[in-house]
């Protein structure tokens, strides 16, 4: 197993290995969004705008979840896509039980601390009287599934690395259809409100992680969840950290920014817009999604390439990956300029006051799509050839270093609208900056004759 997925990985054609990887992966990743999407159709058109403005307002603890997640997931992937590379299996292997423990350390801190902190979090981000009960509802119940979330969605990521990504398909696709399965049985048929919703979610988290630990616990597994793997390694700990830092610091950052866009929402319009904002969210999900999926079906085709100094495999990998991300993107920017009054819809009855702020938003926030695929594309080039200080910087360039000064600057003279032209004015200059790195790095690679092409 061990021979035929490394010869697939270093020599099968990278179109069809591209393919082969990343339509499992974005089937998952689509699936995955569901769970944020469901949740907030069904709150909006069950419960009201007032309770999708509670899920909004409480949303930058679930991406500060996934960003610690993330943090242990994505590094450990990376490393282990590039041990493989090496055939260094062993050692992938010790860092699958290095990032199990990571994860279920960091699980029941995140937890206790969002239980003992809950309220002063809210608080801060902008909660009103109003819209307070239904966020604490919501998130009471939801960190009861961090533990869950946290195997499920972390070691996943694993599955892929080692060449199986149909499994961690199906891991998405099941977690998936069960919350859209319970979400209308515990919101409708039991009248739980956002707390169904939550409920719904931790149920389904619990399923993909009972199936990811069967599955590294099995036989199908290249690479086992052993006892003898889980006393933690200074210097493999190092090393996750060191690659996980860059997408960590993103999903901190999402955090720290949809906790600026709400509150001056709420300065500049109020509880309807920051529910707007919680739908454009999920839209935004829905478009990134398939991308991320392309970057995860890339990531372990760089990575082992990369250890394996293929470098034009290398090359050719990351070109096919930006011009698919492109391609989303553009279709992404299509439906959301000529169709947002329908999207906005979906998440709504009869509120056409909600409905015409996210639409307005939906326009101005998302004009940029087109350029954005290259630029994530760019990040998980750096993180899957192990260089994190580029993909950290370029990580922070998009929300940090220009979304966050660009939101607090243009409301200052376009009030709401400015609120919204805050996204594309940071698109664009993150890709940009993208672009003169990217280009400079990738031309440093060697190239062997017939390996490839350079960007």
């Amino acid at each position: 197993m061990d021979v035929d997925r490394s010869k697939l990985l270093g020599e099968e054609k990278i179109g069809r290995l591209l393919v082969k990887f990343s339509i499992p992966a974005i089937i998952g990743m689509l699936v995955n969004a569901l769970y944020t999407i469901i949740d907030r159709i069904f709150v909006g058109r069950g419960v009201g705008s007032l309770a999708l403005s509670g899920t909004a307002i409480s949303f930058p603890i679930p991406l500060v979840i996934m960003a610690f997640v993330m943090l242990v997931a994505l590094g450990a992937t990376s490393l282990i896509s590039i041990r493989l590379g090496q055939g260094r299996t062993e050692e992938a292997e010790k860092i699958v039980g290095n990032s199990f423990v990571l994860l279920v350390i960091i699980s029941l801190a995140i937890t206790l601390a969002g239980f003992l902190f809950m309220d002063p979090l809210l608080i801060q981000f902008g909660a009103s009287a109003e819209v307070m009960p239904y966020a604490r509802e919501f998130l009471r119940v939801l960190l009861w599934g961090v533990l869950f979330q946290s195997i499920g969605f972390g070691m996943n990521n694993f599955i892929r690395a080692e060449g199986n990504p149909r499994v961690a398909m199906l891991t998405m696709i099941m977690a998936a259809v069960l919350n859209t399965i319970l979400n209308p049985v515990f919101i409708f048929g039991f009248k739980m409100g956002v707390a169904g919703s939550a409920l719904a979610t931790v149920i389904s988290q619990a399923l993909a992680s009972a199936w990811v630990l069967s599955y590294f616990l099995g036989k199908r597994a290249l690479l086992r969840l052993r006892w003898r793997h889980m006393r933690l390694d200074g210097s493999i700990v190092r090393g996750i950290m060191a690659i996980g830092l860059s997408p960590f610091a993103m999903q901190l950052v999402a955090s720290l920014v949809t906790v600026i866009f709400n509150k001056s929402l709420a300065y500049y319009s109020g509880d309807l817009a920051i529910a707007a904002f919680g739908v454009i969210n999920s839209v935004v999900m829905v478009i990134f999604m398939p991308v991320f999926g392309i970057n995860q079906g890339a990531q372990p085709i760089i990575g082992f390439n990369y250890g394996a100094r293929k470098f034009g495999r290398v090359k050719r990998t990351l070109n096919l990956s930006i011009y698919g991300a492109t391609a989303v993107m553009i279709i992404g920017f299509l439906a959301t300029q000529f169709f947002p009054q329908a999207i906005m819809s979906l998440f709504s009855v009869g509120d056409s006051a909600m409905i015409a702020l996210g639409s307005r938003g939906l326009h101005l926030y998302l004009m940029m799509l087109p350029v954005i695929g290259f630029q994530v594309a760019g990040v998980n080039y750096f993180q899957a050839t192990g260089k994190p200080k580029k993909s950290l910087f370029l990580s922070l360039s998009r929300q940090l270093i220009f979304l966050t000064p660009a939101l607090l600057v243009l409301p200052v003279f376009w009030g709401l609208d400015g609120v919204w032209l805050a996204g594309p004015a940071s698109d664009f200059s993150a890709s940009v900056l993208t672009a003169i790195l990217l280009v400079k790095d990738v031309r440093g690679l060697p190239v062997k004759a017939g390996q490839g092409f350079a960007v």
